[in-house]
């Protein structure tokens, strides 16, 4: 048994159960392995692979094919800027060239502390809402610098202090 259908067995249960074959699963256990490791790693692809009874070739193809999977460790924080050309017309290119020098990252980059990595992508269909981003999926919309600082000063708090509440490793 793999660890993701130990530990995220009624959750991977109910996405079997919306299919008439547990292939056309994957992409939702893909979801699940990334949120396990962060990215959609060899392990979690093996392990979905198993699960799905494919060929882990296959799920790789999936998982490279679609822009919501990453193939590559991402910070906690994975922000994505729509910079299409209507949010662009909102001043989304601007927003981006700021958030990714007010981070110290370059396109893709990770932040040293491994918190955030900054990404442009093409058309999360918010238009009306720019300069906006998805931070793990969730929408932030209608930004400006003072709000995007005031959520990374609220994630960073929110890290700290899932930190401080993890219990300790015994050495």
């Amino acid at each position: 048994m793999t660890m993701l259908a130990e530990k995220y067995a009624d959750r991977i249960q109910a996405a079997f159960a919306k299919y008439p074959d547990k292939r056309s699963a994957v992409m939702s256990l893909l979801y699940i392995a990334q949120e396990e490791y962060g990215w959609v790693s060899p392990e979690g692809i093996a392990e979905v692979a198993e699960l799905c009874d494919m060929d882990p070739t296959q799920v790789k193809s999936i998982a490279g094919f679609y822009t919501m999977y990453s193939e590559k460790p991402k910070g906690k924080y994975w922000l994505q800027v729509c910079t299409d050309l209507p949010c662009a017309l909102k001043g989304a290119d601007e927003f981006h060239a700021w958030l990714k020098d007010y981070l110290g990252v370059e396109e893709g980059g990770t932040t040293e502390d491994g918190l955030f990595t900054v990404e442009h992508v093409m058309c999360l269909a918010a238009c009306d809402k720019a300069p906006m981003l998805q931070c793990n999926f969730h929408y932030q919309e209608n930004l400006d610098v003072e709000k995007m600082k005031a959520l990374i000063e609220q994630w960073r708090a929110e890290s700290a202090a899932e930190a401080r509440q993890a219990p300790k490793s015994q050495d």
